[in-house]
């Protein structure tokens, strides 16, 4: 028996990127079909890390608070060498510029029930589990991606778009043919997840292990649940090392057998990836589909949430005319280099951090010494695509969130479409016609210097003008009203002469 459903988006995979991605189509009004091939959550924890863009993403979905309960913000991160001696400390347990504590550490499955019972709630949206995807391929207008449910039943799922969140093996990225590029070398780790009972273990909530005889992580999560990670040794017993004396000998103690259950015991291989392309006619890579990195800065499940961010008001835009498809090779072009540059880092790093060679260790050490802000990369801008990256060093980077006095968080006030800042006076040398169409204007908020925030925005990006995408990337500042003017006509479906300008900048 075969049926047909169709949809705006169909969804593969029901991680936790997969799951944003159908609460954001939700959001956006978009209608969306998820399928996950298992009938529950994974329950054992993958990700641990939020940063504070993260957090503000799923702030903008109101599951933030919920989320506030079943995560802890990360207060300290230091690194130690061989002779244990503390290279740095670094406090981490600040509010950032996003509204949210930078480091936000949680157990992936708490996280995954909340997010699931989100989609639930989300109308226009369904995630149907117990399914898998058999096959994707091109149709008029869209895809069709066939389907066979638990129960034995084949259905053929019509779509404009498909996202492939189906992981780092991701059938999906395999069938359409895409292959990816190789960064640094792959290595074995053990990844011992678990409770942590009447023992101290280490005062810091991460720790980085940088011993030379082995590199080895340390992460404190809510409750009594900590991760360590060890890096795999050429003369290890494989099946040894994943006992409870193994981790006990590996972690020199901190996770004792007796006052340690395991959760998990599993050994994982790290590995730099990133796919040579990200969209393939109507189907569009996110998450480890796309690239996959060393967990050494905890951004591989936040580049796959700002994947799907990046995405779907793209989506939007197409779909309700304001926007050609030639806006959404945008996504790659911006995300790409992005998420490229966080898996580099992550491979160099790993290649200091975690050395074996105890004279790398030694020129490490006396490095990082010398300069600990080298520990910390600054989060790049996008690349190339819907912004004046090309003439404006703020446009592609990340607006700051004020909180307000209050203690209101300005995307709370805003709404989810573009953003026009601006002073009062420039606001007001605006054409009138501009003016009058910004104001009649549905998708676009616009905030003058008087108001809550707009100050903050307007000091942090040294513009007396500025216009927000939906994604709180900056679209571009202006110096005058002339400049402002200029900006707020390339929004897509703003201008009388639809279309984008692709005006990035290269990283």
């Amino acid at each position: 028996m075969r049926t047909e459903t169709d949809a705006d988006v169909v969804v593969v995979g029901a991680g936790p990127v997969g799951t944003v991605a159908l609460a954001l189509l939700g959001q956006a009004g978009l209608t969306a079909i998820g399928i996950e091939k298992d009938a529950e959550p994974w329950p054992t924890a993958r990700a641990v890390h939020f940063d504070g863009e993260t957090f503000r993403t799923l702030q903008s979905l109101g599951i933030a608070a919920r989320l506030e309960e079943v995560t802890i913000p990360m207060t300290s991160l230091r690194v130690e060498n061989e002779a244990r001696e503390t290279l740095v400390r670094i406090p981490t347990g600040r509010l950032g510029d996003q509204g949210w504590h930078d480091d936000i550490n949680f157990h992936q499955p708490e996280v995954e029930t909340q997010l699931r019972e989100l989609v639930e709630d989300t109308s226009g949206v369904e995630l149907r589990v117990g399914t898998e995807a058999l096959k994707v391929r091109p149709a008029d207008d869209g895809v069709e991606v066939d389907v066979l449910d638990s129960a034995g039943v084949e259905t053929t799922l019509r779509a404009r778009w498909v996202i492939a969140a189906d992981g780092a093996r991701s059938p999906v990225r395999q069938a359409v043919g895409i292959k990816s590029d190789r960064f640094g070398e792959d290595q074995k780790w053990v990844v011992v997840d678990g409770h942590l009972i009447d023992s101290p273990g280490y005062e810091d909530d991460m720790v980085f292990l940088s011993h030379h005889s082995r590199p080895a992580l340390w992460v404190r999560l809510p409750g009594t649940r900590v991760r360590m990670e060890f890096m795999v040794m050429p003369n290890d017993d494989l099946d040894e090392i994943i006992t409870p004396a193994g981790v006990e000998r590996m972690s020199l103690g901190v996770l004792p057998a007796d006052r340690f259950t395991a959760e998990r015991q599993a050994i994982y291989t790290f590995r730099g990836r990133v796919a040579r392309q990200w969209r393939s006619g109507p189907v569009f890579l996110a998450g480890d589909a796309a690239h996959q990195a060393p967990p050494l800065f905890g951004q591989g499940l936040c580049a796959g949430i700002r994947d799907v961010v990046n995405l779907i008001w793209k989506f939007e835009l197409v779909a309700n005319g304001s926007a050609g498809d030639e806006l959404l090779d945008t996504y790659e072009s911006e995300r790409a280099p992005h998420a490229r540059f966080w898996v580099e880092q992550a491979v160099q790093a790993a290649l200091g951090v975690q050395t074996t060679d105890p004279e790398i260790a030694a020129r490490r050490d006396a490095a990082i010494r010398t300069d600990p802000t080298s520990l910390a990369p600054v989060s790049p801008r996008l690349g190339p695509g819907l912004h004046t990256g090309a003439v404006n060093t703020r446009a592609g980077g990340l607006s700051i969130q004020p909180v307000l006095a209050d203690g209101c968080r300005l995307d709370d006030r805003l709404g989810s479409g573009f953003i026009v800042v601006a002073t009062t006076q420039t606001y007001d040398a605006l054409d009138t016609a501009t003016r009058s169409r910004l104001e009649r204007d549905d998708h676009i908020v616009v905030l003058r210097d008087a108001e809550p925030g707009a100050r903050q925005l307007l000091e942090a990006s040294e513009a007396i003008g500025l216009v927000i995408r939906p994604d709180r990337y900056i679209f571009g500042t202006a110096s005058s009203p002339a400049e402002l003017t200029e900006l707020v006509n390339l929004i897509p479906g703003f201008s009388p002469h639809p279309g984008y300008t692709a005006i990035g900048t290269d990283l």
